[in-house]
C-alpha cells in the first residue's frame, strides 16, 4: 500500500477528525469507545518514562477492556433462564465453538485478559519472524486446536505498524480453513497504514482495536515482558532492560 494511498487518512488522524472511521476503513473495523479512561491508559503506554511494573498493570486494564469489546463481536444466542423468585428472564449466550490464537510474542500478553473473561477457552499459538537477511515475514510455528476450522477465532495481536505480520498469520489460519469472516482480530494500537491494508486484503475479517495513530509504541513487546532491548542513540548502541 503506497504512500499516497493513506496520506489522507494519515492527516485526519493528526488532526482528530477521524470520528468516523467506517468511511475509511468500512463498517468491519471497529474503535473502542474512548473515553477519558482509555486516553489515560493509551496516554500511561506510550510515556517512555513509566515503569515496567505500571506499564505492565495499565496494559492489563486496556488489554481487558479491548478483549470485553471484541467477544461482543462474537454470536451470541437466546436463552430464557429462571430467576430465584420463580421467574422467567430472557437473556442473551454466547455461541459455542470460540476460541483464541495469539501472535507470539507479545500477542501472549492478551491471553490472560482473554481466559478472564472466558475461563474455558482454547487458545491457540502462531510465530511469526522477519528473516534477517530480506526481512520477509515468515511463519515457523502453529499451534491450534484440532477443530479450528468450525471455531470462531479471536486473534490477539497488540501492535501494528505495517499489518505485515497478521497477514501472515491470517494466510495460516486460511490454510487451516478457518473462513475469513469467522476471524475477529483484537488489537491495542495499529497505524493508519496497517488498518487500510487489513481490511483491504481481508475485507470480510472483523477488528477491534482501541487506537489507530501513525505512531505505534511498538516497545511493548519488550516492555510488557521486561525483556532487553537496543537503543542507538547519539553515544552508539546502549542496552537497557525494562
Amino acid at each position: 500500500m503506497g504512500t499516497t494511498d493513506t496520506a489522507p487518512i494519515v492527516k485526519k488522524v493528526l488532526l482528530n477528525e477521524s470520528n468516523d472511521i467506517s468511511e475509511d476503513y468500512g463498517p468491519n473495523l471497529k474503535l473502542l469507545p474512548c473515553n477519558n479512561q482509555v486516553k489515560e491508559l493509551q496516554t500511561i503506554l506510550r510515556d517512555k518514562n513509566t515503569t515496567r511494573s505500571d506499564f505492565k498493570f495499565y496494559a492489563d486494564r486496556l488489554i481487558r477492556l479491548v478483549i470485553e469489546e471484541s467477544l461482543n463481536q462474537l454470536p451470541f444466542s437466546k436463552r430464557v433462564v429462571i430467576t430465584p423468585t420463580g421467574s422467567e428472564y430472557s437473556g442473551l449466550k454466547y455461541q459455542k465453538g470460540n476460541c483464541g490464537v495469539s501472535i507470539i510474542r507479545s500477542g501472549e500478553a492478551m491471553e490472560q485478559g482473554l481466559r478472564d473473561c472466558c475461563r474455558s477457552i482454547r487458545i491457540g499459538k502462531i510465530l511469526v519472524e522477519s528473516d534477517a537477511d530480506t526481512h520477509e515475514a515468515r511463519v515457523v510455528y502453529a499451534k491450534f486446536p484440532d477443530d479450528i476450522a468450525e471455531r470462531k477465532v479471536l486473534l490477539m495481536y497488540p501492535i501494528m505498524g505495517t499489518g505485515n505480520t497478521v497477514i501472515k498469520a491470517i494466510a495460516v489460519l486460511k490454510e487451516h480453513n478457518v473462513l475469513e469472516e469467522n476471524i475477529i482480530l483484537s488489537n491495542l494500537f495499529c497505524t493508519p497504514t496497517a488498518a487500510k491494508t487489513l481490511v483491504t486484503v481481508f475485507p470480510k475479517m472483523k477488528i477491534l482495536t482501541s487506537e489507530i495513530h501513525c505512531i505505534a509504541p511498538n516497545h511493548f513487546g519488550q516492555k510488557y515482558f521486561g525483556t532487553i532491548y537496543y537503543n542507538i542513540g547519539e553515544t552508539g548502541v546502549q542496552w537497557e532492560n525494562f
